[in-house]
């Protein structure tokens, strides 16, 4: 039986929770997810979840912060009018933006909204949660 190892591409079907058992995401009714090992395609936690993991084996691993998207930082959100924002700006898109270092582009979401402003916010929103996964490894590509 072979185990995964750091640098191995592997694909595995997952679903991810917060704390009170809310699903955020799951690869259900989709192809796996494929990514390497103990690399950076995608959160920490769960590249690292999956070294020593055999096909067919299942577990569910609970995320910290700094495993997953990071600590919540409330210096990174900020209102602005909606006259600066696009005219179907609506809670929960995601907005590309120029950053204070060199212009580059940085992802911002709009969490709230009224008649006049919107509150963007450069956080994940998933940052500063646990997350908890449920993962099943489908195949390993040494």
């Amino acid at each position: 039986m072979s185990l995964t190892q750091t640098g191995d591409m592997v694909q595995i079907h997952y679903t991810g929770r917060l704390e009170d058992g809310t699903v955020f995401d799951s690869s259900e009714g989709r192809a796996p997810l494929v990514f390497t090992a103990g690399g950076s395609e995608v959160i920490s936690g769960v590249s690292q979840a999956v070294i020593g993991m055999f096909i067919g084996e299942k577990k569910t691993v609970e995320v910290p912060p700094e495993d997953g998207y990071g600590p919540r930082h409330p210096d990174r959100s900020q209102r602005v009018p909606l006259e600066y924002l696009p005219d179907n700006v609506q809670v929960g898109m995601a907005l590309q933006v120029k950053g204070e270092e060199e212009g580059e582009p940085i992802v911002v979401w709009v969490m709230e909204q009224d008649a006049e402003s919107a509150v963007l916010d450069a956080n994940h929103p998933l940052a500063g949660m646990v997350l908890v996964f449920d993962i099943e490894l489908v195949s390993i590509n040494a």
